[in-house]
């Protein structure tokens, strides 16, 4: 029974992390990322569609994003999605594909996506700790139904700590990397 909930108690942990792991991906930086554009959708025949399905996604360079449809019909679809798009972004069509340029991030915008990033990352930490409560919650009931001994319970409360720890820590350091990354130039 211990070991069922310690395991339950990680995998929810990875999970925030991993959570936080997607959110980062789709913050935006100074550097082009192909990644911003996986939840763009496109009303491609009347059903709204993954930008990812409709095109290809490259990026030839630094602060440069291309992006070529494999219709060409698209081209005003996708122009239309992006301009829409909470991004900031403004798509260059030139009748085969799209330039999407990255401008350099002023060091206010700079300083608003840090901020953003750090509360992104206090959000996972928040979403460990009630996993780390319920755990022990879990190992309270059990123990009230002499499931397990009062040792156990204790010694269950230790590891869920330790978990909740590095978790903490992986949080830490995710977010640090992030901000570390926003913030060159």
């Amino acid at each position: 029974m211990l070991e069922s909930v310690l395991d339950n108690c990680e995998k929810r942990m990875n999970k925030c992390i991993q959570s936080l792991s997607a959110d980062y991906q789709n913050l935006r930086t100074g550097r082009a990322n192909a990644s911003l554009f996986e939840k763009l959708t496109v009303d491609y025949y009347g059903a709204p569609t993954p930008l990812n399905q409709v095109a290809s996604i490259s990026v030839p360079e630094a602060r440069l994003v291309v992006i070529q449809p494999w219709d060409k019909s698209v081209l005003p679809l996708i122009e239309k999605a992006i301009q829409k798009s909470e991004l900031g972004l403004n798509p260059n069509n030139d009748g085969k594909l799209i330039r999407v340029n990255f401008p350099a991030l002023t060091e206010q915008r700079r300083k608003e996506l840090a901020k953003s990033a750090k509360q992104t990352a206090e959000g996972a930490k928040v979403a460990i700790r009630n996993v780390r409560r319920d755990a022990i919650d879990e190992l309270k009931k059990l123990q009230k139904s002499s499931e397990i001994s009062e040792d156990e319970q204790k010694d269950g409360e230790t590891k869920v700590q330790k978990l909740t720890d590095n978790a903490i820590a992986e949080v830490a350091k995710i977010a640090e990397a992030k901000e570390k990354e926003i913030m060159e130039i």
